[in-house]
């Protein structure tokens, strides 16, 4: 089921929508808003100005899928925050061009869902993330256009396992992909903030914490390469699809540069100003 929040209480969709007696466009799932975004975006306005007397959900009683459960692709930035580059030490340099990795489907997790640690990894590490949203069909979108291209926002950990990019492959350096491609290696949540109530995403508190611990805790302020020349970047060399996820890179604070990892029982909490808070719980079998 698709779930609506408005004034912090949550609501079935379709419950919303059998009140109001909005005549909406197709299937309610939340990737079929997204594909129809322009259409969707006044009907959910006028949702939320009728959501008085339907049944509201009990949050805790939820079980939470991710925000974005079959996206088409997810594109991830590497080595992004200013401060992320000066705990890597002397030896990082600032990139030219946003760095970009792949993570595949699998990997997705809902808000208080259990990450799996895997058994052939000891040094699985969290990166807490600020994910684009895209709401349209976008190529070869200028930077000056490129937030109207932006469904919304959302929480996202790019989990990574250490031990996996060790070893350089000579002649090719780092598998930057298998490192980061485990079941449940990104989990994305609660929801998605439609883009018109984040006032400036380039402007939101961003922290991360394991058992209460603070490890991240940051600014998006603090991006090299902000929102729209991402976008524009990546768009001048793939179609950006409804439903696709940008990461945009983590500040400082990862596990690796202190010797931390997750363990089992931990519990990772991820928080990014008027987004919301990610839950995960981690366990290995």
């Amino acid at each position: 089921m698709t779930v609506f929040e408005t004034a912090g209480t949550l609501y079935l969709l379709d419950a919303l929508i059998a009140k109001a007696g909005t005549v909406t466009p197709g299937q309610t799932g939340v990737l079929e808003v997204i594909e129809q975004w322009d259409t969707w975006r006044p009907i959910l306005t006028t949702l939320a100005a009728n959501a008085a007397g339907v049944q509201p959900l009990e949050r805790d009683r939820l079980e939470w899928l991710p925000a974005i459960p079959n996206p088409r692709k997810i594109v991830c930035v590497g080595v992004n925050y200013r401060d992320h580059l000066a705990e890597m030490g002397s030896g990082a340099v600032r990139p030219e061009r946003p760095f970009a990795f792949i993570k595949p489907q699998n990997t997705l997790l809902g808000h208080r869902q259990t990450l799996w640690l895997p058994p052939v990894t000891r040094k699985v590490d969290w990166e807490a993330e600020l994910a684009i949203i895209i709401g349209r069909k976008a190529f070869q979108v200028a930077a000056k256009d490129a937030l109207k291209v932006v469904a919304g926002y959302c929480p996202f950990n790019d989990i990574s396992a250490r031990d996996w990019i060790a070893d350089l492959v000579p002649g090719l350096g780092q598998d930057w992909i298998l490192h980061k491609s485990f079941d449940g290696f990104g989990p994305l949540g609660p929801l998605v903030t439609p883009a018109e109530f984040v006032r400036d995403p380039q402007n939101l508190a961003i922290r991360l914490s394991v058992n209460g611990e603070v490890k991240q805790d940051s600014s998006t302020a603090n991006m090299v390469f902000d929102i729209a020349s991402i976008i524009e970047y990546f768009s001048s060399v793939m179609t950006l699809m409804p439903g696709d996820i940008i990461a945009t890179g983590t500040p400082a604070g990862v596990g690796h540069g202190r010797g931390e990892y997750l363990k089992d029982g931990d519990k990772v909490s991820l928080s990014i100003e008027c987004l919301g808070e990610l839950d995960t719980e981690v366990r290995r079998r």
